[in-house]
């Protein structure tokens, strides 16, 4: 009973991670080189999970991926099924909440890096694409790498969206922060303590680790300045 919502919520975390790391990257270099009509709304819509409640966008997904919704009906009539209340829903849901803080975090990254490297290699004749893969990524790596931290960290912790497509199936889609809940209320405090200390003691160790990470990139940066 303890161990499965452990292995769905990482199996959730890892695979929305690893979807939202790409995505995050490929919206970062759009949105940081690229200017075109309409991007401040489309960078809105993106950033948009962060301020509204996990609750709604669940509830919009719902409409979305149900037999009833656009995407549920070619779903249904391509596969036969549906995505909602399955593992892979769940992973959905958290790709939408936590791609704004991944894709903030290479954004921030990518606007902070070097112009002058990058004029020196188009003067070198060097294409778009090479400097984003041989300068402008390899610069970025930190900010990628805290934003992927958080990331995980957010899918591990999402309930509302995932609540809202997935459900609370045992052994199917029940996460841990679903477990907890339901142990709640169910009166099985025991379940839920040690859920807590688990989610509680792991993500002690992720932010401390970023704190870290930080503190470190912070130190270097003071030592070349003063040099």
């Amino acid at each position: 009973m303890i161990l499965s919502p452990i292995i769905i919520s990482l199996k959730v975390a890892l695979t929305s991670t690893f979807i939202v790391l790409i995505l995050g990257v490929i919206l970062a270099r759009i949105f940081s080189f690229k200017n075109f009509k309409g991007k401040s709304i489309c960078e809105t819509i993106i950033l948009m999970p962060m301020s509204l409640p996990p609750t709604v966008v669940g509830y919009g997904l719902l409409l979305i991926l149900g037999k009833r919704g656009f995407i549920g009906k070619i779903i249904d009539n391509i596969f036969g099924t549906t995505l909602i209340f399955t593992w892979e829903a769940a992973a959905i849901g958290a790709v939408i909440v936590a791609l704004p803080l991944m894709y903030q975090n290479v954004k921030a990254a990518f606007l902070k890096v070097d112009k002058s490297y990058i004029d020196s290699a188009k003067n070198l004749g060097a294409s778009d694409r090479v400097i984003f893969f041989r300068i402008i990524l390899p610069l970025s790596l930190q900010g990628i790498v805290s934003g992927t931290i958080l990331t995980f960290t957010r899918a591990l912790g999402e309930f509302g969206a995932t609540l809202m497509v997935a459900g609370n199936i045992p052994g199917k889609t029940q996460t841990i922060p679903i477990a907890i809940y339901f142990a709640v209320e169910g009166g099985n405090n025991k379940v839920a303590n040690i859920l807590m200390a688990i989610v509680v003691v792991f993500s002690f160790i992720v932010v401390f680790l970023l704190n870290k990470q930080m503190s470190v990139k912070v130190k270097k940066s003071c030592k070349y300045k003063i040099e």
